[in-house]
C-alpha cells in the first residue's frame, strides 16, 4: 500500500523518517511517496487533506482534527526548544514589551499557523504587524531591514548569533514558565480517510523508525545532510538532540496533557475554534 508523507526537510524529521521511508525497518507492506516542505506549506496541504500522513504544527492541527488524528508518535514536544524573538540591535536598547506590542513594528513570522506564531500571540496578543516569511530567510530579512524582529524556529537557534543578531526573549520559555509542561511543536497525523487499522499500522512503523534512528544515529547522516539547512554536522546533530526525545517515541500522558493544555489555552483566548473531534490515535494506557 503506497501512501503519501509529507515532513519538512530539517534534521529532526530526516532523522526520524529515515529507517521508514527507507526501508531500513519492517514497514508492514507500507510503502511513501514523499513530499519536504517547510512546516507551513505543511500546514497548508493539511488544510486542504491533501497528504495521507503529514507533519504540522500543532497551532494547524486545531483547524483540521476534522481531517487528521494525531499519531502518538514522531511528535516534537520539549522544554528548552521555543522558538526565538530576535533582532538586529542590542535588545538593551528596545523596552521590549512596549515596542513588541507597537502595531508598526514588522515582526517576521515563520507562518501563520505555526505553532511559534500561537505562542507570540499568547505573549504578545497586540502584536498585528507580521509578514510570513519561509522560516530559512528570517534571518537574512532582519539583517536587510526588511523586519524590525524576527521569530526563529529550527535550525536557526543555533545561527543567527554567528550572524550578530541578537535575542529578545525565548517564547518556549515564556511557555513552560507559565505552564510547566512541555512546548508542543509539531506533530504527525493521519488523514481520517484512512482505515483505523492502516492508522494503527503507520503509528507502529513510525515508532519503528524512531527507534532505529535512536540505535543507529548515523545511518541517516548523508540522507539528513542533503536535506538540512545548515550543513555542520555539529549543527544538525544539536538539532536533533533538542527535537527527538521520549515524546518523538511515544507522547505519554505527559505530552498529551502538555498538547491538551496548548489547545485549551489557545480556545480560550479565541486563538483556536472548538475542537469537537477526540484529537489521539489510541487511548492512553496508564
Amino acid at each position: 500500500m503506497k501512501l503519501t508523507l509529507g515532513f519538512s526537510p530539517c534534521p529532526n524529521d530526516t532523522f526520524i523518517f529515515d529507517a521508514l521511508i527507507h526501508h531500513k525497518i519492517d514497514t508492514e507492506g507500507l510503502d511513501f511517496e514523499v513530499f519536504y516542505d517547510d512546516v507551513e506549506t505543511l500546514n497548508q496541504k493539511a488544510f486542504r487533506g491533501e497528504l495521507d500522513i503529514t507533519k504540522l504544527s500543532y497551532h494547524a492541527f486545531a483547524y483540521v482534527a476534522n481531517q487528521y488524528v494525531l499519531l502518538d508518535a514522531g511528535s516534537a514536544l520539549g522544554f528548552g526548544v521555543g522558538p526565538l524573538l530576535i533582532c538586529k540591535r542590542n535588545p538593551d536598547e528596545l523596552q521590549t514589551q512596549l515596542e513588541i506590542q507597537n502595531s508598526q513594528l514588522r515582526i517576521g513570522i515563520p507562518g501563520k499557523y505555526t505553532t511559534a506564531n500561537f505562542l507570540l500571540s499568547l505573549a504578545f496578543p497586540e502584536a498585528m504587524n507580521k509578514q510570513e516569511i519561509v522560516f530559512s530567510e528570517i534571518e537574512d530579512a532582519l539583517l536587510e531591514a526588511k523586519i524590525d524582529i524576527g521569530l526563529i524556529i529550527h535550525e536557526n537557534r543555533f545561527t543567527y548569533q554567528d550572524k550578530g543578531l541578537h535575542k529578545i526573549i525565548d517564547l518556549g520559555d515564556y511557555w513552560e514558565k507559565r505552564t510547566g509542561c512541555a512546548i508542543p511543536l509539531g506533530g504527525i497525523v493521519a488523514n481520517r480517510r484512512l482505515p483505523e487499522e492502516v492508522q494503527l499500522k503507520i503509528n507502529r512503523v513510525l515508532r519503528r523508525s524512531v527507534e532505529f534512528a535512536f540505535a543507529n544515529p548515523k545511518s541517516g547522516l548523508e540522507f539528513i545532510r542533503s536535506h538540512a539547512q545548515e550543513m555542520s554536522e555539529e549543527v544538525m546533530y544539536k538539532h536533533i538532540d533538542l527535537y527527538v526525545n521520549q515524546y518523538s517515541l511515544d507522547l505519554g500522558t505527559e505530552g498529551r496533557k502538555a498538547i491538551q493544555l496548548m489547545f485549551d489555552t489557545a480556545k480560550e483566548k479565541g486563538i483556536i475554534p472548538e475542537i469537537q473531534e477526540e484529537l489521539f490515535l489510541t487511548p492512553l494506557v496508564v
